[in-house]
């Protein structure tokens, strides 16, 4: 798939020339801010800005990609210089105090290190036979991820609620989006002649659609992504989904677009039923856009599965789950970081499949997604069980419900259970994989590594996650601090495991088994 071609004599001047033309970007914007006391935030992000231009007409002026490669390449390494050094403080910006009171502290931007590594993989993928998708991705991120800052900056508007460390305004996120509608709109009309694939003859008013969708999508990354994140995964959503539907067959134009539509309605309801708060419903538009569109029906009836029961359980026994309200880090309203935690794997199993075709890979979706069932069913009846005694997994003795690490039978039994409503959701779409395994088959092997995934999570919860002591209340937490009757934040004291091991990464490495358990079992029981 990466292809490196051969350097060409004719491509050697406009290689200098781009070279010469960043380094006078690159020493204007450093005598901005040192000598005339510019803010380093809007140099960079003019920087940027201009960067996204040149690199849409790049492919204008060279012939083989070996020389924007090798340029790619060589910014990747200055930015990275650059961030360990200081030395180019037009690119780093202005510090930025988080949002997150619990995170207090300046967020580092990898944006100078991102930016010309995604134009990098793009140059080694796509400039074959879908240049044109390039030219579009980069010039959305490079252009629109810029409008947001700086517009979001002057506007002076309050950020919206915590959808990442770094304050995202109301007024950037709609800069973002009418400048990636405008370029993506404009784009596919222009470079309708390049279709090659599905996208070849569809009307005006479906790629009109699509571009609607594609800017929904740019908005949603940009918003929920700091630290420079933004600038490698905006013109990943904008590839990503124009490749698929002009190579890959199985995606359709249609498809795609109901699966957005029904992905942008399932996170609208999620937060008026509070399943979900503003970030975890843009995550999850993100996560339902790609497995609702790609996938079809038989991807996503088994994700709809452990959503809605999950959430709904989430819900249920609440005053016998109020008790254990401050012990768990996190409430039964879930936030971005529990979706990508909960279906992050799920998410990059149907991109493997999207670009492979490996029918292994579907039952290593349903491996990762009977693992979080089984992981949050576990949880819930666990706690919800009247009269339940907890064991802890490593040493068996008795400890309170609800501790890390802690293992009941009812909620073991209740994630195995859970874990085959997984496969069985499958089952009745009447997948010719399944069918080629076996049902009960299937079913065996998917309850197995749902249930083995629990017991790896409640394993890493014993002996890696972080736990910590709540002086106010006096009572062992997952929560990094409390608050006091005044209102204050109280840090609390680590007594167990890793700051960084927390909630979420451990639902990942409880999602990753799973996910393997199912892959492997499967390849080995049938050749597909």
């Amino acid at each position: 798939m990466l292809s490196l071609q051969s350097p060409l004599p004719q491509d050697l001047p406009p290689f200098l020339l781009l070279l010469s033309l960043v380094g006078c970007f690159l020493l204007l914007g450093e005598l901005l801010v040192r000598k005339f006391s510019v803010s380093s935030l809007v140099v960079r992000k003019v920087v940027h800005l201009c960067m996204g231009v040149v690199t849409f007409f790049m492919p204008s002026y060279f012939h083989s990609n070996f020389y924007p490669a090798l340029a790619a390449l060589l910014f990747v390494a200055l930015g990275a210089l650059s961030l360990k050094s200081g030395l180019l403080k037009g690119l780093q910006g202005e510090p930025v105090e988080s949002t997150n009171d619990e995170e207090a502290g300046p967020v580092v931007s990898y944006g100078p290190i991102l930016f010309p590594l995604a134009f990098l993989l793009m140059v080694l993928v796509l400039w074959d036979t879908h240049v044109w998708i390039l030219q579009v991705a980069m010039l959305v991120m490079g252009v629109g991820d810029s409008l947001a800052a700086l517009v979001g900056k002057a506007s002076g508007g309050s950020p919206v609620e915590h959808l990442t460390r770094s304050p995202k305004t109301v007024a950037g996120s709609l800069a973002m989006f009418v400048s990636s509608l405008v370029i993506i709109s404009l784009s596919l009309f222009m470079f309708q002649g390049s279709f090659t694939g599905g996208l070849a003859g569809k009307p005006l008013w479906e790629l009109l659609s699509l571009a609607l969708l594609l800017a929904l999508v740019a908005t949603a990354v940009e918003a929920l992504l700091s630290s420079g994140l933004d600038n490698l995964f905006i013109p990943a959503s904008i590839a990503y989904p124009l490749y698929l539907l002009d190579v890959n067959h199985m995606v359709t134009l249609d498809g795609f677009l109901v699966g957005g539509l029904f992905a942008l309605l399932l996170a609208l309801f999620s937060i008026k039923v509070k399943f979900l708060n503003n970030s975890g419903a843009t995550a999850t538009f993100l996560l339902g856009t790609n497995i609702f569109g790609v996938g079809g029906l038989v991807w996503t009836v088994p994700l709809l599965t452990f959503y809605l029961l999950s959430s709904v359980l989430s819900k249920l026994g609440r005053k016998r789950k109020a008790k254990f309200d401050l012990v768990f880090e996190k409430g039964s309203q879930r936030d971005a970081g529990q979706v990508y935690a909960n279906g992050g794997v799920a998410w990059v199993m149907m991109v493997i499949y999207s670009l492979t075709g490996d029918p292994n890979i579907f039952f290593s979706y349903l491996g990762t997604l009977a693992a979080v069932q089984a992981d949050t069913w576990a949880t819930e009846i666990g706690t919800m069980w009247p009269n339940a005694k907890a064991r802890l997994i490593t040493t068996l003795k008795n400890v309170p419900v609800g501790t890390s690490g802690g293992v009941s039978i009812p909620g073991t039994s209740a994630s195995f259970i859970g874990s085959l409503f997984i496969c069985g959701s499958a089952a009745i779409m009447n997948v010719a994989w399944i069918n080629k395994v076996g049902i009960l088959q299937s079913l065996l092997v998917i309850g197995i590594a749902g249930l083995i995934s629990s017991l790896v999570d409640s394993f890493f919860g014993a002996t890696f996650q972080a736990q910590y002591y709540d002086p106010i209340r006096e009572k062992v937490t997952e929560r990094t601090h409390s608050t006091a009757p005044d209102g204050s934040k109280v840090k609390n004291e680590r007594i167990k495991g890793y700051d960084f091991v927390n909630n979420d990464l451990v639902n990942t490495l409880c999602a990753v088994s799973g996910s393997l358990v199912a892959y492997f079992v499967v390849q080995n029981l049938v050749t597909f």
